[in-house]
């Protein structure tokens, strides 16, 4: 089994309040989950309103699919929110 985690670093300029950031997190986290099938959640940054990480979490029985499944991720992500994204990190651990 093998278990795909992929870190995003966010910064959103444009916001003023914890609110804002909720609401684009949310929103970012929803068509995550529903369109891949993965786990999201806020992992750093939780009281700064402009800064946010992201995991974003695969599990598969082999590692190929993890591989595809976070690549597609990666590629929404890239298309759908290239203004918010400071840093990706990936990484791949055999369970």
């Amino acid at each position: 089994m093998f278990l795909g985690i992929l870190k995003l670093d966010l910064f959103f300029p444009d916001n003023h309040s914890l609110k804002e950031k909720r609401y684009y997190l949310r929103s970012i986290k929803d068509r995550l989950k529903s369109g891949f099938n993965v786990s999201v959640a806020e992992v750093d940054y939780h009281d700064l309103w402009q800064r946010s990480q992201l995991a974003v979490v695969c599990v598969g029985a082999e590692k190929s699919i993890v591989e595809e499944t976070l690549s597609k991720v990666r590629n929404f992500l890239d298309k759908n929110y290239p203004e918010f994204i400071l840093s990706i990190d990936l990484e791949y651990i055999k369970v």
